[in-house]
């Protein structure tokens, strides 16, 4: 599966018991001692905040994660109560959010499923039946429509070939060639053609594909989506070429450009951090300051509060 580069790792010298204690401390204080909170749960991977909530139970007889809400608001507690579940579960829950209730938040579904690798979608699936009860491919079905819904439920079948040592050019070139037949060289577009190939094909291959689509397009790959296709799907094509070509990169952009908005997007920014801190993040980082000459973590203090300290613990120190 795919190689990591967490900024979040596991704690040496690891004592559950303590960890407990100390939180449970922290929540009874009067008005809440957030700092050790975040000191604590920053700074443990998954697998030891569950044992260190196994810990609180015991003590406490009481559920950590209820005391956790109690005990804190704002995006802190967006933040802490995301640390608390899986990066599966995390991905999962925020495929839910997305889709339920009025209207559906395309961005964010758009944003996971089509940036998550096959690996990743797999045990998404499975962690969305055990949370729900329910079939992802229905809930992403019942939600969106036309070539949208065909390339969501594409991705979401997970179909991808794994990474094959052996290079194949005449099918990198039959690819190459049946993108642009299906797109740039007609009127209209042929996009089932387009959903098979980059649903189905591993990620070194698609790479040397678009290498070789540009002797055929006068276009390359990214700048054929913006002239073949439209609204929820062009943005779905371009996030999943951006992350076939550098994924970190893309993540990168989509920080930068929720930190620029006015009153930073909030929602993006805790989602990409809390979602890639023990996958990717430490990746990220060296992209954003390789792309946007500032630090990630030189950015992050335009916002304010415990959820500053608790994004900047989460990407841990600068490079």
């Amino acid at each position: 599966s795919d190689p990591k580069f967490p900024t979040v790792v596991p704690a040496l010298d690891f004592d559950p018991d303590r960890d407990a204690t100390r939180i449970e401390n922290a929540i009874k204080t009067k008005g809440v001692d957030e700092q050790t909170i975040i000191d604590v749960l920053t700074k443990r991977t998954y697998p030891q905040r569950r044992e260190i909530a196994f810990a609180y139970e015991r003590r406490a007889k009481k559920d950590m994660i209820s005391a956790l809400k109690g005990a804190l608001s704002g995006p802190l507690e967006t933040v802490m109560l995301g640390l608390m579940k899986s990066t599966a579960q995390y991905d999962a829950s925020e495929i839910k959010g997305s889709i339920k209730g009025l209207g559906t938040d395309e961005e964010t579904l758009i944003e996971i499923l089509c940036s998550r690798s096959n690996d990743e979608l797999v045990e998404i699936k499975s962690v969305y039946k055990e949370l729900f009860k329910k079939d992802l491919e229905k809930d992403v079905a019942g939600d969106t429509s036309g070539n949208f819904c065909k390339l969501l439920l594409a991705l979401v079948q997970t179909k991808r070939a794994d990474p094959s040592s052996i290079v194949d050019y005449e099918k990198i070139d039959t690819d190459a060639r049946a993108l642009y037949d299906a797109g740039v060289k007609i009127k209209g577009t042929d996009v089932t053609t387009w959903i098979s190939i980059m649903s189905e094909r591993s990620v070194p291959h698609l790479q040397k594909v678009f290498q070789r689509y540009k002797s055929y397009s006068p276009y390359d790959m990214q700048e054929s989506i913006v002239k073949e296709v439209k609204g929820d799907l062009q943005r779905s094509f371009l996030v999943l070429v951006q992350c076939f070509e550098n994924k970190q990169l893309f993540f990168a952009k989509q920080l930068h450009e929720a930190m620029k908005s006015k009153g930073a997007k909030e929602k993006v920014v805790t989602r990409i951090i809390v979602s890639r801190c023990e996958v990717d993040l430490k990746k990220i980082c060296s992209e954003y300051k390789a792309t946007f000459g500032q630090s990630l973590q030189k950015t992050i203090m335009h916002t304010k509060g415990d959820y500053q300290k608790a994004l900047l613990s989460l990407c841990g120190p600068e490079e």
